[in-house]
């Protein structure tokens, strides 16, 4: 099959801040910028990438798809990624939980994991 995914499209209030909060968390950079969107990723050729575009409403339910992040070490991911302007929710994940539930500065839900050298790990 001839098809890979392309970037992951973000609904946005202030695009140039959630960009730039997701170039910070994931050590990206801006490819295009303008006032209906804005792309990054890791480089030009490297999929997939984000696109930030402008909506009107506010988010008002927890997010149908979301990110996980696979970093080195969690704990400290999790504190430079707070330091960055997100903050810890509750979806119900529970204690015992091995992930770290994060919501970016417009309340978009993602994932820290433990660190993971595999799909299945």
């Amino acid at each position: 099959m001839a098809i890979s995914l392309y970037h992951l499209v973000v609904d946005a209030h202030d695009l140039p801040a959630l960009a730039r909060f997701w170039c910070q968390v994931l050590d990206w950079k801006v490819l295009f910028e303008d006032e209906e969107e804005i792309v990054i990723g890791a480089d030009v050729t490297a999929y997939p990438g984000m696109c930030f575009v402008p909506v009107p409403e506010s988010k008002t339910v927890k997010n149908r798809l979301h990110i996980d992040l696979n970093p080195d070490d969690q704990a400290a991911e999790v504190e430079r990624i707070i330091g960055l302007g997100a903050r810890r929710v509750d979806v119900g994940q529970g204690e015992e939980a091995t992930w770290v539930v994060l919501a970016d500065p417009e309340g978009n839900e993602f994932c820290v994991l433990r660190a993971k050298e595999s799909l299945i790990d």
